[in-house]
Order: structure tokens, then C-alpha cells, then sequence
């Protein structure tokens, strides 16, 4: 009697999850055939708006800078699957406001293919799965499933697909069978499981397709795209061929080397750059930038070239994601984060999200971050190496912009306000860069006796940075 009613209970869990499937296939249909797309293969739109320098704001509280988008043209052909994007874009803040390759001088065309192989990032697959097309397709080859849910009183069919990430995607088909939103969860080194949010809103008919005119991007909580779609071709000429350089993987980071700049001071390169000073006890790095393996190859040099000591210290120039992508891997080593105090209660926040789709090796080794901040200045010293911090006061790049000088070995370290020329003798560009200029009125206010200029962003050439490169760069050298 017991085996007969366990296989009845198996039996009705398996009608229970036909009835589902079945839902959720007939959900996805109702809404290709309510939007037109029962026969959509490829599309193309074009549209203004705006995109953000994602993880380039002025400081941790505000939104990534804005640009603007004059054109923005979008073609995917689903069955490939591929996609290209082709914009021109202007600077959309004045006067600059955070990074993100700010100033923006002039028009930029920017152009991104994808053809999706067996070796393309499931991030960038994302560009066209998140579409409300694009979703649709991925959720019917995907065993969705799919559940009524009301949100601010308004009624939605969820449909739920899991990603080649392991994250769920969900797209919330309103009462008008239209998809209103797509959201999903992708691994970002600084914020963990970070949301990516597209929603779409104020579908319009072109030519048969429903399309909605206005879409937006969110990423860590602000928006990384906003357009307004001016033109919609359905089923359009997209044969799109991947650019030849295009591959399934970036490769691995360079190895890192170091040059002596004086008894105890090493520049780590290549670019981003970094600074071990030997301290008695201890090591300082001075900046912890990019990724966990770009952090972990300047632990293992600073470690060699200063052997049998640890990583006390990182000092953290900036809260933008390229320089403080590689914290997590320096308190997962033991060191102690310092930076401005402004960056405090983010850091802790964010240190404390879950990184569960990507595990660091911080979240494999649950430590907690600690922190020594500063205001407009912090000195650290061992009796023999000082290392003096100031905060760059006015400049336009991030409010917590910290330089690093040595005073003995008259050496400042420093991340964005200059960021040097390929080549050493080149001219002053045709706009002068207000934080280049900034960084020189700092150096005379502060009295630096500066001679030797370490860039973050190092030139490829490895070439010695002086003072007389920057005051070229503004109009006052040779």
C-alpha cells in the first residue's frame, strides 16, 4: 500500500510539473503572438538617449557619469545569435563629473560585435537574451517555468529561466502578454551578485511588432543605458560577422615585474601600476586595482621583492571599480584598507554582499575588512619610509581622490589626474584637462618637491614620468 501511494505522489508531482511546463510554454506564446513576433528572426533599432560609465561616479553615493548617445543603432539576428551596436556619443556632464574617460572631446563612435559561440561570456550573451525577444526564445529552449506575481499592485506572469551562470532570469510579462521587464544577476568583482535590470515600457506598433520606445538599463542600482527608440525594422538585413580579433576568453593578465625606484620602494607594473615600500615590519601597497588577479600578482611580486614580510597596508586611491577591483583579495591576504573616510560605510556595505556566483577568495576566506581612514591627511612611516597622503581637493575626476608622496625619495603616486601620453614628447592635446591642472596647483599648494611621477594608468613604454611630462601636457613645458 505504501509503494502505491509513493507512486502516486510521484505521479501527480510529475502532472503538477507538466502543468507548469505547459504553462509556461503557453505564457511565452500568448506573448510572441500579442507582440508580433510569432516569425521575428532578426531586428534592428535605432534610437537617442544616454548611457554611464559604469563604476565611475564622483563618489559612492551618486549616479555613474552620463554621456550622450546622438545615434544609437542596434542589430540582432536571434538565430545566429549575434548582435551590433554602433553609437556616437558626446560628453554629457558639464563640467566633468567622475571617470569614465572624461573629458569627452568631440563626437566617439563606438562600435561592439557579438557572435555568440561556444566561448562567449554569458555576460555578453545577455545583450540579446534581455531583450523582450531575445527573453522570449531563451526561456522556451530553457524549461522555464512561470508564476502570477503582483508588484506596486500591478499583475505579471514571471517567467523564470536559469542562466549559463547559474542565476535565474526573469521576465515579468504584464496583463497585455507585453514583456515590461527582464532582470537577472551577474558577477561583478567589487559588487558580488550584482542585479542587471532591463525594463521597457510604452510599447508602440511598427510595422506588426510591438516595440517599446523607451528601454532601460540599471546596473548596481543606476542606470547604464537610457534611450528612446525612434525607428523599429523587423526581420532587417543582419549578417554580422565577428570582428577578427574576437575570441572566447581575454587571456591572461600579464605577469607582473617590478623596477626599484629607491632602498625599499618598487614600482609593480606593468600598468594598472602599484608601489611596495618596505616598511620594518610589514609591507605597504599603495593601490589594490582591477581584479582578484591582477591584486594577487602584485601580492606575489611585493612578497618577492620584499621577502619574509607581510601586507600590512594597501592604500586605496579611489573608490572607482578599476582601482579598488582588487581590495577584496588584499583583506583576504590580511591587509588593512586605507582610505578616504568617505569611502567607509560603502566599502562595508559592498564587501558585505554575497559573491555566490563567482566565489573570491575572500568570500572562501570570510574575513572582514578592516579600515584606517583619512580626511585631508594621513602620514604612515616606520621611522625610516613616510609615506604622506593627501586628498586632491577640487578635482573633477572623485571626491575622495587620494595621492600618495614620498618625501625622501621626492616620488608621488597618483591615479587619473594624469594619465600620460604614449609617447613621452607628445603635444598638449586641443583641450586642457582640468585635472592635469588640478594635479599641478595640488603639488604647488602642498609643496611637493616632486621628481619622479608614478601614473596608475603607466605608459606601456615603462618610460620615467617627470614633472616636465605634465607641465607639458598643459601648455607649459617644451
Amino acid at each position: 500500500m505504501l509503494k502505491k501511494c509513493i507512486g502516486a505522489a510521484v505521479l501527480v508531482t510529475s502532472l503538477s510539473w507538466a502543468a507548469v511546463a505547459q504553462d509556461a510554454k503557453t505564457v511565452i506564446s500568448n506573448s510572441s503572438e500579442a507582440m508580433g513576433a510569432g516569425n521575428l528572426k532578426t531586428i534592428e533599432y535605432s534610437a537617442i538617449g544616454a548611457d554611464f560609465a559604469f563604476g565611475q561616479s564622483m563618489n559612492p553615493n551618486s549616479l555613474w557619469p552620463k554621456f550622450i548617445d546622438k545615434t544609437y543603432t542596434r542589430t540582432i539576428n536571434f538565430e545566429t545569435p549575434a548582435s551590433r551596436v554602433s553609437r556616437v556619443r558626446i560628453q554629457g556632464e558639464y563640467p566633468q563629473h567622475g571617470g569614465g574617460g572624461q573629458p569627452l572631446i568631440g563626437e566617439q563612435t563606438q562600435n561592439q560585435v557579438i557572435v555568440v559561440n561556444a566561448g562567449t561570456p554569458w555576460v555578453q550573451q545577455l545583450e540579446i537574451w534581455m531583450t523582450p525577444y531575445g527573453f522570449l526564445r531563451a526561456a522556451a529552449a530553457n524549461n522555464a517555468t512561470v508564476k502570477p506575481q503582483s508588484v506596486g499592485g500591478k499583475k505579471y506572469n514571471v517567467v523564470t529561466f536559469t542562466g549559463q551562470n547559474k542565476a535565474k532570469v526573469n521576465g515579468y510579462i504584464n496583463e497585455q502578454k507585453m514583456v515590461e521587464r527582464v532582470e537577472t544577476w551577474i558577477d561583478n568583482n567589487v559588487l558580488g551578485d550584482m542585479l542587471f535590470d532591463a525594463t521597457y515600457s510604452d510599447y508602440k506598433d511598427f510595422a506588426g511588432l510591438k516595440f517599446p520606445s523607451r528601454i532601460m538599463q540599471t546596473q548596481g542600482g543606476y542606470p547604464i543605458l537610457d534611450l528612446a527608440v525612434l525607428d523599429v525594422k523587423p526581420n532587417a538585413p543582419a549578417n554580422i560577422q565577428a570582428p577578427q580579433a574576437q575570441g572566447g576568453g581575454g587571456g591572461q593578465p600579464a605577469p607582473a615585474t617590478s623596477q626599484k625606484l629607491a632602498d625599499g620602494v618598487f614600482l609593480i607594473l606593468p600598468a594598472y601600476a602599484a608601489m611596495a615600500v618596505d616598511f620594518k615590519d610589514y609591507i605597504v601597497v599603495i593601490e589594490g586595482p582591477q581584479s582578484e588577479e591582477r591584486a594577487s600578482a602584485i601580492i606575489t611580486e611585493a612578497k618577492r621583492v620584499i621577502p619574509n614580510k607581510p601586507i600590512k597596508y594597501v592604500i586605496n586611491t579611489h573608490h572607482h571599480f578599476d582601482h579598488s577591483g582588487g581590495l577584496r583579495t588584499f583583506v583576504a591576504e590580511g591587509a588593512t584598507i586605507v582610505t578616504h573616510e568617505s569611502n567607509k560605510p560603502y566599502y562595508e556595505r559592498i564587501f558585505s554582499a554575497p559573491h555566490t556566483l563567482n566565489p573570491d577568495k575572500l568570500a572562501q576566506a570570510k574575513k572582514k575588512p578592516v579600515f584606517e581612514t583619512m580626511t585631508d591627511k594621513k602620514v604612515m612611516t616606520d621611522g625610516n619610509h613616510v609615506i604622506e597622503l593627501y586628498l586632491l581637493q577640487g578635482n573633477f575626476h572623485n571626491d575622495g581622490l587620494i595621492v600618495a608622496y614620498l618625501p625622501k625619495e621626492k616620488i608621488l603616486l597618483e591615479a587619473d589626474s594624469f594619465n600620460p601620453p604614449a609617447q613621452a614628447n607628445a603635444p598638449p592635446g586641443a583641450v586642457i584637462n582640468l585635472n592635469n591642472v588640478n594635479l599641478l596647483d595640488s603639488i604647488q599648494r602642498l609643496k611637493l618637491d616632486v621628481q619622479t611621477l608614478i601614473p596608475v594608468h603607466y605608459p606601456a613604454d615603462a618610460r620615467k614620468v617627470t614633472m616636465a611630462e605634465l607641465m607639458r601636457a598643459i601648455g607649459k613645458g617644451n
